[in-house]
């Protein structure tokens, strides 16, 4: 008998996958294991509902990813600026992904003042988002201002990928590769590009300005 914490029907799951992985891919695992060249690294939000591989329809091996709550990259982050630095420098990867979520927990919990624990600590960020875009903001209703916020923290974390170091030494050698941002529609499934493309240092602050124009100011009261 299987015991209540037991993960065995987890395991199982993972043979039956792999055998049908293999049966239909014969050699899929082997020629796995032998080399990891991405193109893509997909910078996202913790959360279960959001699987990067899934949602782009690629196979393992052919994203790289990392992801914490409200798909924050700060300066200080030694754990994301490492991750960039490896998928920039050694897989050569030509697209970074930063992708939110519509109805991201950190998020909401940051606009709606909720505390989370130790989270909270982290949501600073998110925080700092909505106070510097607060006339942006605190205008729209509130479930518009749910959506306009996980959009802008997209907006900020591409800005923030762009700005740091080991991108703007990749663009400075010529290096082909891109940030984008994306928020992703957990009701519908779909993604939505937030045109924040940028290909090289030329392009950040123009298209982080142009961006936030989509996003009028509210009147000074």
């Amino acid at each position: 008998m299987t015991s209540p914490s037991s993960l065995q029907h987890l395991i199982d799951n993972n043979r039956v996958w792999a055998a049908r992985m293999e049966q239909a891919r014969p050699g899929f695992f082997s020629h796995l294991a032998k080399q990891q060249s991405p193109k893509y690294l997909w910078i996202g939000c913790s959360d279960s509902r959001v699987p990067a591989n899934e949602i782009t329809g690629l196979d393992p091996g052919e994203v790289f990813v990392h992801r914490n709550v409200a798909n924050v990259v700060v300066h200080s982050d030694l754990n994301a600026l490492s991750v960039i630095q490896f998928a920039v420098d050694y897989l050569k990867v030509e697209h970074i992904m930063v992708v939110g979520h519509y109805g991201c927990g950190g998020v909401l919990a940051t606009l709606h003042g909720a505390r989370v624990g130790l989270a909270d600590n982290w949501l600073r960020h998110v925080h700092d988002v909505k106070i510097r875009h607060r006339r942006r903001l605190d205008h729209l209703p509130l479930t518009v201002q749910e959506d306009v916020l996980c959009e802008m923290n997209v907006i900020e974390q591409v800005g923030n990928v762009a700005l740091s170091n080991v991108m703007q030494d990749a663009w400075s050698r010529g290096q082909k590769v891109a940030v984008h941002g994306w928020c992703y529609g957990l009701k519908d499934g779909l993604v939505n590009d937030l045109g924040v493309s940028m290909q090289g240092p030329h392009e950040v602050m123009p298209v982080f300005r142009n961006a936030l124009k989509r996003y009028p100011r509210g009147m000074a009261v």
